[in-house]
C-alpha cells in the first residue's frame, strides 16, 4: 500500500538518546495520544510515536484493512537495522500492531528488538471477535464501558464523535479479523502491562503472553483500567524507563 506520508512522529527530539521508544496507539487513536510520555521519559529515551493512516495528518492516507498489512506499512518505513536499542511499546490494538512489527523484523536482523512492551492486550491466540456491529450506539456503549479520558472526550463533543467514528470502526474492524499465525517466539525481551481493574482484559490475561518470547515476559499489573496510565502517567513511564535503562547497548 502506498503512503505519502511517513508514519512517525518525533515530538521531543533527541538524536543523542541512547535509546528509542516506538509507541503504538489504540484503536481510534493517534500519535498525539503520546505526546505528553515523551517529556516524562529521561533525556536517554527518544520516543517515536506511530501515526496510523486515516487520521490526523494522515487522514487523505488510506488505512489499510488488516493489522498484518498495517505492520508491514511501519516497518517498511523503519529504518533498519536500528542504529541504538530500539524498544516498541504498543496499547490494546497497538500491542498486536507493536507485536506484529517484532515478527516482521526478527528474521532480517540477529538483533533487530531490544525489547517489547505490550499494554492492555490479550495474547494474540486468545483473541476473539467482540461481536460489535459496529454501529454507533453500540461503539459508543462499548467506549463508555472501557473508560478513559478519550472516551469521556468522545461521549461530551459530539464533532469530535463525528470525526472518530469512521476512524475508530475501520480500526476495530481490523483488530476483530486478525487471526494469530503461529510462528518463532520472540528472541527479545517481553514486558506485559494492564491494569487490574481492565474490564475487557484480566490480569490472568496477560500472564498468557508468557509463552511467545524465548524469555517468558515480565508482567506488572497496575491499580487502574483500561488506559491505567490516564490515572498515574508517571507510573507507567517509570515502569518504560526502568526497563529501557537494563538494556545493553
Amino acid at each position: 500500500m502506498m503512503t505519502t506520508q511517513s508514519p512517525f512522529r518525533r515530538f521531543v527530539p533527541r538524536p543523542r538518546a541512547r535509546t528509542r521508544l516506538y509507541c503504538f496507539p489504540h484503536a481510534g487513536g493517534s500519535a498525539s495520544a503520546f505526546h505528553s510520555w515523551a517529556r516524562l521519559l529521561p533525556e536517554t529515551v527518544e520516543l517515536i510515536a506511530v501515526q496510523y493512516p486515516g487520521r490526523q495528518d494522515r487522514y487523505r492516507d488510506p488505512m489499510p484493512e488488516s493489522i498484518p498489512e498495517l505492520a508491514d506499512e511501519i516497518v517498511r518505513g523503519m529504518e533498519t537495522p536500528f542504529d541504538r536499542p530500539t524498544a516498541f511499546f504498543g496499547h490494546s490494538m497497538g500491542a498486536v500492531v507493536a507485536f506484529e512489527a517484532a515478527r516482521r523484523l526478527q528474521p532480517r536482523f540477529p538483533s533487530p528488538l531490544a525489547a517489547l512492551f505490550v499494554s492492555a492486550c490479550k495474547a494474540p491466540a486468545e483473541r476473539a471477535p467482540r461481536g460489535l456491529s459496529f454501529e454507533e450506539d453500540e461503539l459508543r456503549a462499548y467506549l463508555r464501558g472501557l473508560g478513559g479520558e478519550g472516551a469521556r472526550a468522545l461521549e461530551e463533543d459530539e464533532e469530535l464523535w463525528r470525526i472518530a467514528y469512521p476512524v475508530l470502526s475501520g480500526d476495530l474492524r481490523a483488530i476483530d479479523k486478525y487471526e494469530y499465525t503461529g510462528g518463532a517466539p520472540l528472541t527479545c525481551p517481553l514486558v506485559v502491562l494492564g491494569g487490574d481493574r481492565d474490564p475487557s482484559v484480566a490480569p490472568a490475561d496477560l500472564e498468557l503472553w508468557k509463552d511467545y518470547a524465548i524469555g517468558g515476559a515480565e508482567v506488572h499489573v497496575v491499580d487502574g483500567g483500561h488506559f491505567y496510565f490516564d490515572e498515574s502517567l508517571p507510573r507507567t513511564t517509570g515502569i518504560l524507563a526502568a526497563k529501557l535503562e537494563q538494556l545493553p547497548v
